[in-house]
């Protein structure tokens, strides 16, 4: 389907000539980050487009994600069409180490991943040439301007899933709108996390039939990975002690978190709480915010033991949460106490949790929205109302019950709209026939 705007702009090739003058510089930069990250030599050039590994027979679909987030999102996605497309092959990209570590634990079948290529002329043609993807699948916000016009000029039709746009992003867009229009006509499919967004698109020049209202991807995620082995380990050193979990902490938020410990620790003096920061890296500095709360610590990433002494473990680790999330059904998630858009309720929620939030947490306001309105979820804007809801949840039985009984139907809920996405995109991007695999694509 040709775009209405079919010509480049002159924003869209002051674009690419800028991003060629810039590439030596735009390598080295991603490439010391690669390196910091002990990422192999043969792995980092895949960022130029050298691809690690062959390309499978038959269809190929790939879906590229920003990072961890947007990357897990659509495992269970791409697990869901491989049921419904028996022969068809999966890659996905993404652009972190972090991201590629925790993608090739939890891999579906038929799935490999890759390192994007830079968004550069001979990087993203390497790319394509080797890949030749029948089908390219965009997460949330990852425009790539070169990269969406250069798969869109081989006739691989595209899809942007999951779309968001702040505000931002909006009026930048309208700006600018034969660009805007020029790059989103490259797009088949638009499946957007909210009605906002759909409105957003259409303002700034998606076309109208192609844009499709659904709801946030990783609200359908699979639960999180739970390691046995080191659940039981961590449960016998808790022993009865209730605990109470503060998830994907940001700078600023452990201080309300620990105060909010400390009063706690009044009505129950071995209560214990699991901290676990956003960023393992910041480790030190939460050590010594609980340490001049007056708290006892102990660190995940030493094997440090929890004794009865232990009144915050910090668990500073990646790969774990979901091991976390099985200790309590309490847990109150960061990124919401400061203006940081919050994170991904459906984790602890598929856990069994209860779930705690600040107000900032507008990257998943349509994802809280049910759980607010329920009761799986308790919005609490400062230490002393998160105080009191910890409380109650550890005092009444019946209330955290009905809490997680709320979590429950909601995660059921939004599974159910799963299949609907993969409708939508297998319509759209014209999937609904496998082909033969033996076929080269």
């Amino acid at each position: 389907m040709p775009a209405r705007d079919a010509r480049p702009t002159l924003i869209y090739k002051t674009y690419c000539v800028a991003t060629s003058l810039l590439s030596p510089l735009i390598w080295r930069t991603v490439r010391n980050k690669l390196q910091a990250a002990n990422v192999s030599p043969k792995r980092q050039r895949e960022r130029l487009g050298h691809a690690s590994l062959p390309r499978p027979a038959g269809r190929l679909i790939w879906f590229h994600a920003a990072s961890v987030g947007e990357s897990l999102s659509v495992l269970s996605l791409i697990k869901r069409i491989g049921i419904r497309l028996q022969d068809t092959e999966f890659l996905i990209t993404s652009g972190t180490p972090t991201s590629a570590a925790l993608i090739e634990k939890r891999l579906p079948p038929r799935t490999r991943h890759q390192y994007p290529p830079l968004d550069t002329a001979g990087a993203v043609r390497r790319f394509l040439d080797h890949w030749r993807p029948d089908a390219g699948i965009f997460v949330e916000s990852e425009i790539w301007p070169r990269l969406i016009v250069e798969s869109s000029g081989r006739n691989i039709p595209l899809a942007l899933l999951n779309a968001r746009l702040s505000k931002k992003s909006v009026a930048g867009w309208k700006k600018r709108p034969k660009t805007a229009r020029f790059i989103l006509g490259k797009f088949q499919v638009f499946l957007t996390q909210n009605d906002q967004t759909a409105s957003n698109l259409l303002s700034i020049g998606a076309p109208s039939d192609r844009v499709h209202p659904g709801t946030n991807l990783k609200s359908m995620s699979e639960p999180l990975p739970v390691d046995d082995a080191a659940l039981t380990d961590i449960r016998t050193q808790v022993t009865d002690r209730p605990v109470w979990i503060a998830s994907s902490t940001h700078e600023g938020e452990e201080e309300i978190v620990l105060a909010s410990h400390t009063e706690l620790l009044k009505r129950w003096p071995n209560l214990l709480l699991l901290l676990i920061p956003r960023h393992p890296e910041r480790r030190h500095d939460v050590v010594a915010l609980t340490t001049k709360a007056g708290l006892s610590c102990a660190l995940r990433s030493k094997a440090q033991p929890i004794t009865a002494q232990t009144q915050v473990y910090i668990a500073d680790t990646l790969g774990e949460l979901g091991t976390w999330y099985a200790l309590s059904p309490i847990v109150f998630l960061g990124g919401s106490l400061k203006e940081i858009g919050g994170h991904n309720p459906f984790e602890p929620a598929q856990a069994g949790a209860a779930v705690i939030t600040g107000p900032g947490y507008f990257n998943f306001a349509e994802t809280f929205a049910p759980l607010i309105e329920t009761g799986g979820a308790v919005e609490t804007p400062s230490a002393a109302e998160l105080t009191e809801t910890v409380a109650l949840w550890l005092s009444d039985e019946n209330a955290i019950t009905a809490a997680r009984e709320a979590t429950k139907s909601c995660v059921n809920t939004q599974k159910s709209a799963l299949e609907s996405v993969v409708d939508t995109l297998c319509s759209g991007l014209h999937l609904g026939t496998a082909p033969d695999p033996t076929s080269s694509g």
